[in-house]
């Protein structure tokens, strides 16, 4: 079993790495624009921004550094049955195989990559697959075509993934897939940012990025799957935890 260490500020660094560009426009923008007018206003907004990014990072900091995220607790109360056949679904850049491996050690993991230049265009993730080595056995697969036997799967992980499939017909005909792919009484879990309050504060307008939770419940009910449980992980992270209609109680 492969040890897992992960720095104090590594996923903020990772965040910084990742998107250095949008950080060095921001700091030419707020260097220039100090430097070069005068109006009080303009000073001002510039000083907000500055505090709204640091707050940002700092927000990050807390999510991915300083809570329980990555020790996968959260996973512990939920019903699931993670001893069978379990599927761990990334967007190109994955931090969690190695560690749901770990959790679950009895469990046949599988791992699949969905992510297609053509179509999820994020250079964050171009710089982190260049980093970052897959997980051993890794498969890249379409959105629309999962290589999995109908009703054969009990856990799919969908883990801060699947807001990158941003077309909302290619999402609901991914969960679709998703649902074929799940035993009777399988479980799909998904972790995600919302475009909520609490991230709107966290990240301002980058919360546009998220989804809502009702474009989530969309999804989810376009693709006949039921919603049994919402957890939030953090202020600014939701698990849903999927399940095939008609098995609910």
């Amino acid at each position: 079993m492969e040890k897992i260490n992960r720095t104090p500020f590594q996923g903020i660094v990772n965040i910084v790495r990742f998107n250095w560009h949008l950080y060095v426009l921001f700091l030419l923008l707020l260097v220039g624009g100090l430097l070069f007018t005068q109006y009080t206003l303009t000073r001002l907004m510039l000083c907000g921004a500055a505090i709204a990014t640091l707050s940002s990072l700092v927000v990050s900091w807390y999510i991915y550094d300083g809570s329980d995220l990555y020790t996968l607790l959260w996973l512990d109360d939920m019903e699931l049955r993670p001893y069978g056949r379990i599927v761990n679904i990334h967007a190109g850049f994955d931090e969690t195989s190695q560690l749901l491996a770990n959790k679950y050690p009895e469990a046949d993991l599988q791992v699949f990559d969905f992510y297609n230049p053509e179509m999820h265009t994020e250079v964050s993730i171009e710089r982190a697959r260049k980093r970052y080595a897959p997980y051993a056995g890794t498969k890249t697969v379409s959105t629309v075509a999962v290589p999995l036997e109908p009703a054969s799967v009990d856990v799919v992980f969908l883990l801060l993934a699947a807001h990158e499939i941003r077309d909302p017909v290619e999402r609901t005909i991914f969960f679709k897939e998703l649902r074929r792919c799940l035993a009777a009484d399988g479980r799909i879990v998904v972790l995600e940012h919302l475009r909520d309050t609490p991230n709107f504060i966290a990240y301002t307008i980058g919360f546009l990025h998220f989804f809502s939770g009702a474009t989530w419940r969309r999804t989810f009910e376009g693709a006949q799957l039921t919603l049994e449980k919402e957890k939030k992980i953090t202020p600014f992270l939701s698990a849903f935890i999927l399940q095939k209609n008609g098995i609910a109680s």
